[in-house]
């Protein structure tokens, strides 16, 4: 009998918002039918991705958190790492706006716009990029919303899907990436109110389990993964991925 060739396989750690906007599923595949390898998917928010990548669990992570990547980095878990493609965060909330929050393209200002009224505000609690990202806007506006968890503030610990149904069935607001959102059909009352800031930037990047650190992640077939996301072939078909026309990810890797 002819032997069976082993799969080949990677892990790749990543946050949620590639998988829940639908960019893996649409990517993944272009990936393995021109490579063969494989590629398994570890969602979470991009703390607790770090984190299996630091037990060296993963092969690969692609997250989107940049302080939380370049320590990772400084700790020797994570080399050769690539900016692969950029989106944005959005503020969104009910329609009728209790905060009076939209109008207007300032993040912060419509932070505190929410904390004044104490409007319901949903957060994901999860140490993602998301939640780094919120948590740096409330910084800005000079507020600590954990003086208001359980009142106002309530963290989900969980993914941006699963926090988008929760600020639904409460006519919440909350932060989330715009891929994640598109993608989002139980959208109820909520509407996009603010977005466009400078400072709801999201930047995604990509890159190597350290082999020194974990000498089992599979150094060749992770970095092909890397080399071709970030190849013309790969920032096309990112490029390419589109709901109802609307683009969800730009792609951006620099050459070199």
């Amino acid at each position: 009998m002819p032997a069976v060739a082993q799969e080949k396989f990677i892990t790749v750690a990543s946050t949620t918002s590639t998988e829940q906007s639908g960019l893996f599923g649409y990517l993944l595949p272009i990936f393995t039918r021109k490579t063969g390898i494989q590629v398994r998917v570890v969602a979470l928010g991009t703390g607790q991705a770090l984190e299996v990548g630091r037990r060296g669990d993963a092969d690969v992570e692609f997250v989107h958190d940049q302080v939380a990547e370049g320590k990772f980095i400084a700790e020797g878990y994570g080399v050769g790492r690539r900016d692969v493609m950029y989106n944005d965060f959005i503020l969104i909330g009910p329609k009728g706006d209790p905060a009076k929050a939209a109008g207007g393209r300032d993040i912060v200002a419509a932070f505190k716009k929410i904390r004044a009224a104490q409007a319901p505000f949903v957060s994901r609690g999860d140490k993602s990029g998301t939640n780094a990202a919120e948590l740096r806007l409330w910084k800005a506006a000079g507020i600590d919303p954990v003086a208001g968890r359980g009142k106002w503030y309530r963290e989900t610990g969980s993914g941006m899907g699963p926090s988008l149904n929760t600020a639904s069935s409460m006519n919440a607001y909350v932060l989330s990436d715009r891929g994640t959102w598109l993608n989002f059909r139980n959208r109820g009352e909520l509407t996009i109110l603010v977005q466009g800031d400078r400072r709801l930037f999201n930047q995604y990047g990509v890159m190597l389990v350290n082999p020194a650190k974990h000498p089992h992640v599979k150094r060749d077939l992770g970095q092909a993964f890397i080399d071709w996301l970030v190849s013309d072939e790969g920032q096309k078909s990112i490029a390419a991925y589109k709901i109802g026309g609307e683009q969800l990810f730009f792609p951006n890797a620099k050459r070199g």
